[in-house]
């Protein structure tokens, strides 16, 4: 994709949604990091329906600690390998109140030291939390990048470093917020809906689905 597609690219998502935000809800920086570390493979609206009584009732790493590993399997057991989840949060909680004040860090390198946090966690927390410029590369990103020629990559990381390099200066802080919301909704793994979608005349995926079918 040429730079001035890119920009009216971004342009374009970011006159259809100018705020677009992470569609988890929490409402404090630990919430979101508990947040995110629970919804790898599973669905926000998912992690959403578990946290929401979890979080009525847990706000800090010392709350976490006083429910306890056996009280958080119970809020979160409608999620995905919810067992192995409920160690990390336990020990990440039990990490941020010994080594940090309770507070969650707010560089990359040292998030990722956290149990359960990889570099996509950590850029999504820097991101909505803090303001950072990063890219988290999830499977929607991963997959837009790719069909769209945005920014081709064989893997994760690579993808990660391409949009580091091509995203514009004016975007950059909600570009993957963009992107995710692009492909969860729009241009979906199995049957984009391209005639739909705002960046069509960007996007470089070849055979684009530009009528709606029946019954959609």
């Amino acid at each position: 994709m040429k730079r001035d597609d890119i920009f009216e690219f971004f342009r374009l998502l970011a006159e259809a949604n100018p705020a677009p935000e992470t569609e988890l809800e929490f409402s404090n920086t630990y919430q979101l990091l508990v947040a995110v570390v629970l919804s790898a493979q599973a669905t926000d609206v998912g992690v959403n329906k578990a946290t929401r009584k979890l979080f009525a009732e847990v706000e800090t790493p010392q709350q976490m600690l006083a429910l306890g590993e056996e009280g958080l399997k119970q809020h979160i057991k409608t999620i995905g390998l919810f067992n192995s989840k409920a160690k990390n949060v336990i020990a990440l909680s039990e990490m941020l109140v010994r080594d940090f004040g309770g507070e969650v860090p707010q560089d990359r390198d040292t998030l990722v030291t956290l149990p359960g946090v990889g570099r996509k966690t950590a850029n999504v927390v820097m991101n909505c939390a803090f303001g950072a410029e990063t890219f988290a590369v999830d499977t929607h990103v991963f997959r837009v990048s790719n069909r769209t020629g945005l920014a081709k990559g064989k893997t994760v990381d690579a993808v990660e470093k391409r949009l580091e390099k091509v995203v514009p200066a004016p975007f950059r802080r909600d570009a993957h917020h963009w992107l995710i919301l692009l492909g969860r909704y729009t241009c979906k793994a199995r049957s984009p809906e391209c005639w739909r979608c705002p960046v069509v005349e960007q996007c470089g995926f070849k055979p684009k689905v530009l009528e709606k079918p029946k019954g959609k």
